[in-house]
């Protein structure tokens, strides 16, 4: 594993006030109560939302057009921490709890199962598909990182160290998985041929990414949970940026992502005070928009999933709703 250092612009001074501007939101009660924990929605090809009941231990489906929910039984003590929707409309998700990444039919509900290689990885984290249809996810406790080929269900492991948490995923134009590794002031990549890991060392060592996102032009971004920091990783040359968030040194910035305009929208959940999602434009240095999510205490939205087709954001929040954002309509004014 190589390990790079990185330069650091800090940005505190350059960041441009919130312009006052409403992102139209909306949410739907989950029927199935929110200590099942519902979260990590994801859009299938027919439009409707597939998401985990991360604690409830299952998987469901909203329809947003009716406001019909459906749920899908799976094998007890599995805890499922996050989905994706493949274009046949067959769901993945990572069995947080019993070491395995399964695949869901919705159409019959059969469930094939694709367990851990090694037996120390047991809790496969986070899953995002890459160009090929394969499936790069992250282990957070168990300290790796993988590659499931989803037509031969081969799986491949890189280890990042003890207490490095791997949390957080996206994949780059060229096809690079970059994550976060939440337990150490560090954001990785990964090789996909070799497996081998770079890891960029954060400017503050209390700076801890949570949540990654990734825009065209293949700069990296992330929110550091710690200090209340939108960063900026530029690969090509190592410089780092850090723009504080609106909601301050304690907004503990968690689900992040970026829009079909490469706009950054994350998410504050400052404890007592309220949830809210922010959105930046790199372009202009500025946050633009901002929405009130849910009541102001207990609540948190830990991932977030940008839709290409509708232009929509799409969320889960810890007092039980799944929800979207209407992100992308949003203009930014000087």
């Amino acid at each position: 594993m190589r390990l790079l250092r990185t330069a650091t612009l800090a940005l505190t001074s350059l960041t441009a006030p919130l312009a006052a501007q409403s992102v139209p939101s909306q949410e739907w009660e989950v029927p199935y109560g929110a200590e099942g924990r519902p979260r990590d929605p994801y859009v299938a090809p027919d439009g409707r939302v597939f998401f985990v009941g991360q604690n409830g231990n299952y998987i469901a489906r909203l329809d947003p057009r009716s406001g019909q929910f459906t749920k899908f039984e799976i094998d007890p003590g599995t805890n499922p921490h996050n989905l994706i929707v493949d274009p046949s409309g067959m769901v993945w998700y990572a069995g947080n709890r019993n070491g395995m990444i399964g695949r869901l039919n919705p159409a019959t509900g059969e469930i094939t199962r694709y367990p851990m290689p090694d037996a120390k990885v047991k809790d496969p984290h986070t899953l995002i598909f890459d160009a090929r249809g394969d499936i790069w996810f992250t282990a957070q406790n168990s300290g790796a990182v993988g590659h499931l080929e989803t037509k031969t269900g081969k799986i491949r492991l890189a280890f990042t160290g003890e207490r490095t948490r791997p949390y957080g995923i996206v994949i780059n134009s060229k096809g690079t998985p970059w994550f976060n590794l939440f337990g150490v002031d560090q954001i990785a990549s990964i090789d996909p041929a070799t497996m081998q890991v770079t890891t960029y060392k954060l400017p503050n060592e209390r700076s801890r990414g949570r949540r990654i996102a990734v825009t065209s032009d293949d700069i990296i971004w992330y929110g550091d949970y710690t200090r209340g920091i939108l960063g900026r990783l530029d690969p090509r040359t190592g410089t780092i940026e850090e723009i504080p968030v609106p909601a301050g040194a304690g907004a503990l910035p968690y689900g992040l992502a970026s829009d079909d305009k490469d706009r950054i929208w994350v998410t504050q959940n400052v404890p007592n005070q309220g949830t809210s999602l922010v959105g930046y434009d790199p372009k202009t240095k500025r946050f633009f928009g901002q929405a009130a999510i849910g009541k102001p205490v207990n609540n948190t939205i830990r991932h977030m999933y940008f839709d290409k087709k509708t232009g929509l954001l799409w969320f889960g929040t810890d007092q039980g709703t799944i929800g979207r954002a209407e992100v992308s309509k949003l203009r930014v004014t000087m």
